[in-house]
């Protein structure tokens, strides 16, 4: 259960863990990462969250970058 920003990397590691290591196929790892991790945000106020610059996570951890743009682009395609 995560319920703080930064923690969230969490996910993405994972995944990327079960990817790139592990070499599982998408929706495979996909499942496994989705059935481990839940996160609530527990404010809405601006001060509480924190903010990456999206050029910040490019240059600091390029491959997770790839992955959220994956996830995202994925949502988007159900939504």
């Amino acid at each position: 259960q995560l319920n703080d920003t930064h923690p969230a990397l969490g996910i993405v590691e994972l995944l990327r863990i079960l990817l790139d290591e592990e070499d599982l196929p998408w929706d495979q790892a996909w499942d496994i990462t989705t059935n481990i991790f839940n996160y609530t945000n527990h404010t809405v106020l601006p001060e509480a969250l924190e903010k990456w610059s999206v050029s910040m996570v490019e240059r600091l951890i390029p491959r997770h970058m790839q992955l959220i743009w994956e996830i995202n682009h994925r949502f988007l395609q159900i939504v």
